[in-house]
């Protein structure tokens, strides 16, 4: 069975400092099936029994898995000394402890659904495109999309300088010579892809938002910069792929 020290435990998943932790329990405050203990170095049991601080139940989680609407200004990064970055916005205690990172990246102006996890094995199947994971957008661009342009990212575009992407697919929402809306999906996700892959067939993004990823869309509730976590349901969605 999978044991613990109660000290170290309570810290992961409680975001304390060690410290913290060791005060809490020589204190009185940590009870393991109902009863207090008061050493630190107690081995737990840490999916069966139940633990809690001050009388509030500790649930185990190996891994956490976070949905983030991600705003404009904020980079797909952990740290940055200079910037702020989509961990910076994770900023729950509960959460202090964990080695938080973003699943893949937006370009800093790019705006939508983002994922932050400590699961480095969740992370690569969603990233490789050998996994199949669709990821959405909504694009605004400048100017008129044809149907040689839909051709275009159906076949797999190339980029300015060599390099070849999938084919991708191209839903067209508004159309006129000034401005137009589409939903793009790819399973890629080249540095500045599909900005790139516009730029190839002389149409400008103005506006890129990340709407799906799988088949889990975007919590709309949540406003730019706010987060939750994913119920066990969305994550599987997220790992859905095409048939």
């Amino acid at each position: 069975m999978p044991t613990n020290r109660l000290d170290k435990y309570i810290s992961s998943q409680r975001g304390m400092s060690r410290k913290e932790s060791r005060i809490a329990i020589r204190q009185g405050k940590v009870s393991v099936d109902n009863v207090v203990i008061i050493d630190p170095q107690a081995r737990v049991d840490i999916q069966l029994s139940k633990i809690c601080l001050e009388n509030v139940p500790i649930d185990y989680k190996k891994n956490v898995y976070i949905m983030l609407n991600k705003p404009k200004g904020v980079l797909s990064a952990c740290t940055d000394k200079n910037r702020q970055t989509v961990v910076d916005l994770v900023d729950d205690a509960q959460y202090k402890s964990r080695k938080l990172f973003p699943v893949g990246r937006l370009d800093k102006d790019t705006t939508g659904f983002l994922i932050i996890t400590d699961d480095g094995n969740f992370a690569h199947k969603v990233i490789s495109h050998k996994s199949g994971i669709e990821k959405k957008y909504l694009v605004d661009v400048e100017g008129e999309i044809d149907l040689s342009v839909m051709r275009k990212f159906a076949m797999g575009i190339t980029l300015a300088d060599g390099t070849a992407c999938l084919p991708a697919k191209l839903n067209i929402l508004q159309n006129s010579p000034e401005r137009s809306v589409a939903e793009a999906t790819i399973m890629e996700g080249k540095y500045h892809q599909i900005k790139r892959m516009f730029g190839v067939v002389d149409l400008p993004v103005v506006e890129l938002r990340r709407i799906s990823i799988g088949n889990q869309k975007l919590d709309e509730t949540l406003d730019e910069g706010e987060y939750r976590e994913m119920e066990i349901q969305e994550i599987q969605a997220v790992l859905h792929t095409r048939q």
